[in-house]
């Protein structure tokens, strides 16, 4: 007769809890008394049964309840066992609680004293810097708990290599537009010693172990706060604009560290990479140098000026028209002289007497001496070796660092094909394979509409592309469209699909967004896309749309954007229904402001603050307020963030109805709306325009 499953279950924690309570016992025996001893029932605490565990059996076992009349079971220790247990002090006794989590240990202090020092001072709530995050310095909690807490940079009482070529890097931040103030390098303190007998140090030797910590960790502090000041984490950028949203790379404090500490005498370069390496960026970081440059030496070259045409870096090697115009202002003979085995060299190549003499401009000029005649070096010949320090406009400074910021902002590198709309500039370009491939005349937000600035990846085209009304504008009008019987509401059409109404404009050459558009998905819903009213093209300032930018020849910027598409092929679309074309590789889109730019001439420009964003980040990078011409904002245009219009202002209305004679409006609206130019026409997730009666054009 085979035994129940119940019944060995029930024999089985039986068994269990006689072992258990047997240990416990053996273990209270050891030390001198049973008083301890838990009753047998509360050894089951460990099963996952609440019923047993709060010392009740589970009812639906009939072995596991047990009688009150009959004795406990037997467990093995019934020798040892006293004949009455003792019993429990009611008020000694506490009421069973809910399970606690296991708590993680805490830290233990470092047997080692100075390790032990820098531990305490990073449990210390005394900040290492001002601007360091918590989250920052505990990043550098967690790298130094990795090393056991002993210092990175000093050792045996001296800066390590490392430690030297961070501290240069930081002392040179101002080359870079930055303030060497904010990275503050501690003086090396006194090393201390621990006690060779293994007795605690004095407190002077305290005093010492507490000094070097603190100058450790501050060196550290200063060089994760210049990798994120240096690639554009310096402002709260919300504070100058909510539609200013870069992505921005901000290195973890640990990570600039971790590849710090061991780079040795390379690590000032390491720690300068963080700054953007654009050509755009290092111009201005170049006329910054000129304009900070003192007298210049007796190694600056010549006095006077070389304008020289736009084109590519040249090195040795290379061939270029604008070589006779180097040889010309270094006093260098027209070509390199020939050989019995070598022939005359021609006057246009990029040879190594050419790379010297332009090698010792840029060391006469501040500038990494590499004989590469790169946009720097062009900067520095258009500005002259001797005039430099007389060419300095007021707020030149102010004017370059805040550009410079501004390149932080699109990362340290664009690569080789991006896009680049300039708003103040009102141009785009197009870059591939690092060369600028297409320039074109662009229109921008108006200053209380501006257009956003951030990066983002342009996925497709759309060619006759339609417009629907957002739901935000579209919420407001359900109410009339739904007692609205008919097909079209102002110039849209009305789709109704399950119950659900949206507002769709056809596409066409009414199409506010013209026969094509670009999209780079963003949260502030804009993108680049044609305009049927393409005479706005003609003015000088065209900040005229609500926040989109139309692009002027369409067509032309897409036979550059799309691959295997042409120009011609893609107008052969036009008329046939939308199409969406997708970019095989996502092409960088950058909405960028730069006021202050150098052209490939070494041209220095100026360009009006049209939305008014050079004060308050002068402000805020601690330039001042004043200085650098800036444009003046029409007094309607307040420097807050512009208001926008309210849905109902800017949704289509329907089809006007004949009004009676005497219902005449007054004189003076009827003068404003003549006077006024007509709305713009569809900005996507920004505008519905308010439309012409039907008999009207357009535009």
């Amino acid at each position: 007769m085979g035994v129940s499953r119940s019944a060995k279950a029930a024999l089985a924690v039986l068994l269990a809890g006689s072992v258990a309570q047997g240990a416990l016992s053996t273990a209270a025996f050891a030390r001198g008394g049973l008083d301890d001893i838990p009753p047998a029932a509360a050894v089951a605490t460990a099963t996952p049964d609440k019923a047993v565990a709060a010392g009740k059996a589970p009812a639906s076992d009939p072995a596991a309840v047990a009688d009150p009349s009959l004795p406990p079971p037997a467990t093995g220790l019934e020798a040892v066992t006293p004949s009455e247990p003792p019993k429990a002090d009611p008020a000694q006794t506490e009421a069973p609680g809910p399970e606690r989590p296991a708590v993680a240990a805490a830290p233990t202090v470092p047997s080692d004293p100075q390790a032990a020092a820098v531990f305490n001072r990073l449990a210390s709530p005394a900040p290492l810097l001002a601007r360091l995050t918590t989250k920052e310095r505990e990043a550098i909690q967690a790298f130094y708990a990795l090393g056991a807490f002993k210092p990175v940079w000093i050792v045996d009482g001296a800066y390590t290599p490392a430690a030297k070529a961070v501290a240069a890097r930081l002392a040179a931040a101002p080359e870079d537009g930055l303030d060497a103030r904010a990275y503050p390098v501690p003086a090396l303190p006194k090393a201390g010693k621990a006690d060779t007998a293994g007795k605690t140090e004095s407190p002077a030797k305290a005093e010492d172990l507490a000094a070097v910590a603190e100058a450790d960790l501050k060196l550290s502090a200063a060089a994760a706060l210049y990798a994120r000041d240096a690639r554009g984490g310096r402002i709260n950028l919300a504070a100058i604009s909510r539609l200013i949203t870069p992505t921005l790379d901000l290195p973890a404090a640990d990570t600039v560290l971790a590849s710090l500490a061991g780079a040795g005498g390379t690590a000032g370069d390491l720690l300068q990479a963080y700054n953007p390496r654009s050509p755009g960026y290092l111009a201005l970081k170049s006329r910054l140098s000129v304009a900070r440059a003192p007298a210049a030496t007796d190694d600056a070259g010549p006095a006077t000026t070389l304008r020289l045409p736009p084109g590519p870096a040249l090195r040795v090697g290379m061939r270029d028209a604008r070589v006779p115009l180097l040889r010309a202002h270094f006093d260098l003979e027209s070509r390199k002289a020939g050989t019995l085995d070598v022939p005359p060299g021609d006057p246009e190549d990029y040879d190594s007497g050419v790379a010297a003499a332009v090698a010792k401009f840029q060391r006469g000029r501040g500038l990494p001496g590499n004989g590469v005649l790169n946009v720097q070096t062009v900067v520095a010949l258009a500005q002259g070796a001797r005039q430099a320090s007389a060419v300095r406009p007021v707020g030149d400074d102010a004017a370059l660092i805040v550009n410079m910021e501004r390149w932080r902002w699109l990362g340290t590198e664009l690569g080789p094909d991006y896009v680049l709309v300039n708003v103040p500039e009102f141009r785009l370009r197009v870059f591939r394979d690092g060369r600028q491939r297409d320039e074109a005349r662009v229109i921008v937000g108006k200053p209380d509409s501006r257009t956003p600035l951030f990066s983002g990846l342009m996925e497709y085209a759309v060619v006759n592309p339609s417009w629907y009304v957002p739901p935000s504008i579209l919420k407001t009008m359900l109410p009339k469209i739904a007692s609205y019987g008919g097909s079209t509401w102002g110039g849209y059409e009305i789709v109704r699909r399950g119950g659900h109404v949206s507002l769709r404009q056809p596409p066409g050459e009414k199409n506010a967004l013209g026969f094509i558009k670009f999209m780079f998905p963003n949260q502030h819903a804009v993108y680049l896309h044609d305009t049927p009213n393409r005479s706005l093209f003609s003015r000088s300032e065209r900040a005229l749309s609500h926040g989109c930018v139309r692009v002027d020849d369409p067509f032309r910027f897409a036979d550059v954007v799309l691959p295997n598409w042409t120009e011609e092929r893609l107008k052969k679309l036009v008329g046939k229904g939308e199409r969406t074309i997708r970019l095989e590789h996502k092409l960088p889109v950058h909405l960028a402001y730069f006021t202050a730019t150098v052209d490939d001439g070494g041209s220095y420009r100026t360009l009006p603050d049209l939305y008014g964003y050079d004060a308050p980040m002068r402000a805020a990078l601690g330039l001042g307020g004043g200085g650098g011409a800036v444009a003046k904002v029409s007094p309607a245009v307040r420097p807050s963030e512009p208001t926008r219009r309210t849905a109902e202002a800017l949704a289509p209305q329907p089809p006007p109805r004949a009004k009676p004679r005497h219902a005449a409006l007054p004189r003076r609206a009827v003068r404003a709306t003549a006077e006024a130019p007509p709305p713009e026409f569809g900005e996507p997730g920004l505008w519905t325009p308010n439309p012409a009666p039907v008999s009207r054009s357009w535009w």
